[in-house]
């Protein structure tokens, strides 16, 4: 039996390189656009098409099976509109949507995907989510592979370090380190905090088991100046990636609107997951599901920043406090279940983790002593909600500042992730 498996689990290996082969060429094709629009609008324009490097994502796993995220886009064979390839991400825009501004005035958002580069002309399909979570197309772009404008030019050109990479490009979660705010003098310092996050990883329990399949690289990259813009304070630095504190307003959120030049220092290396490095001790950072992370290196509690909001853009975790302060304005609707796996609204609560609940446990599940810290339950407040939204541990990474401490369920998702990028 063992032998028959194995021999079905290596034809469909064999006859998915097979089809990776037949419909790409096996380099990366960068898509660079603007997303427009206010809180209840958006539309998509084309900025530029680029010809990245080898292809770094697996060439097995073609279409996205986690419907996570509020968009995506799909690669469609021009000819016969079968979908070759898929991918689920988030945004600064839709974040921005939420927020108090959005209701006044339309903002333009820069933004990039990546998809193995087609051998035929195929189309590019734009879809967001509405707030009952239902899907919208809102773009189609016909690339024609052979194009004379799609751009060979390498924008941004700097050396690549290995800071531990045991696994082949292709069966491997690749990370890239970039630097914000590091001089040429500091680069040094960039290397050390890189093999130090490193550790953060490969420490953890969530992500143990995974050692030798998550490479990691960084990109030295320096800055003009040292540190980050902090507008709060009239503080202004020249750096490579143009980020900043008081991201939509909130002190701490640290973010950079600008992408197209994370992307262009991100090609140096392969790249499946972006993580920023921001020289600076002050407190912050962020996460979006596959757009990038950002971390400040040398807070006390950077460790536990870096793995918080790596858990939002590697594993499409929410954030699971609700009595902090944020800039959105009801983040979630409550009639429709959140597409997070570890936040409900109970709507469609089936689809979550009510598997692993053990058959006794009541579901609202109480904040009392019998449930405290021991069990996987339906806990009220979440989502920056106190009301409403569920989380499935009294405490966890996602909710408080606690490094290392994902719950059974965000661990489950982390792990599945990883084994979606790893074959």
């Amino acid at each position: 039996m063992r032998k028959i498996l194995f021999i079905l689990a290596s034809f469909f290996v064999i006859s998915a390189q097979a089809g990776f082969d037949e419909s790409f060429t096996g380099a990366t094709l960068r898509f660079d656009y603007f997303r427009t629009g206010n809180y209840q609008t958006e539309i998509i324009s084309v900025d530029e098409l680029i010809e990245e490097g080898p292809w770094a994502g697996s060439r097995i796993n073609l279409t996205d099976p986690f419907d996570y995220g509020k968009h995506k886009f799909e690669v469609c064979d021009a000819a016969s509109g079968k979908v070759i390839y898929s991918y689920h991400h988030c945004s600064l825009f839709n974040e921005w949507q939420t927020t108090d501004e959005a209701k006044l005035t339309w903002r333009s958002f820069g933004e990039t995907i990546l998809f193995p580069y087609p051998r035929k002309p195929a189309s590019v399909v734009f879809y967001s989510r509405d707030r009952q979570n239902r899907w919208n197309k809102l773009f189609e772009y016909v690339v024609d592979p052979a194009s004379i404008f799609i751009s060979r030019e390498k924008k941004a050109i700097f050396p690549v370090i290995d800071v531990n990479t045991p696994a082949p490009v292709d069966k491997g979660l690749d990370i890239v380190f970039l630097p914000e705010g590091y001089t040429a003098a500091e680069m040094q310092k960039f290397k050390n905090d890189c093999e130090r996050f490193a550790g953060y990883i490969k420490n953890s329990v969530a992500f143990s088991g995974f050692d030798g399949k998550i490479n990691i690289r960084a990109v030295m990259a320096p800055s003009i100046d040292s540190g980050t813009d902090i507008p709060g304070q009239n503080l202004w630095k020249n750096t490579s990636l143009n980020s900043n504190f008081y991201t939509f307003g909130s002190e701490r959120y640290l973010m950079t609107m600008d992408v197209k030049r994370v992307r262009n220092l991100a090609a140096n290396a392969p790249c499946d997951q972006i993580v920023i490095l921001v020289n600076t001790s002050k407190y912050g950072g962020g996460g979006i599901y596959n757009y990038y992370a950002v971390t400040t290196s040398d807070h006390s509690k950077s460790d536990y920043v870096f793995i918080h909001e790596f858990g939002h853009s590697f594993a499409a975790l929410g954030d699971e406090y609700y009595n902090s302060e944020v800039a959105y304005v009801d983040y979630y609707d409550l009639t429709v279940e959140p597409w997070e796996p570890n936040l409900t609204t109970l709507v469609g609560f089936s689809s979550k983790w009510k598997d692993i609940l053990r058959p006794d446990t009541p579901i609202p599940t109480p904040a009392d002593t019998t449930y405290h810290y021991n069990t996987v339950g339906v806990f009220e407040g979440g989502g920056y909600t106190a009301k409403g939204v569920y989380r499935p541990f009294m405490d966890c990474t996602m909710k408080s500042i606690i490094f290392d401490a994902f719950c059974p369920v965000c661990r489950r998702s982390i792990t599945r992730m990883l084994e979606y990028y790893t074959q």
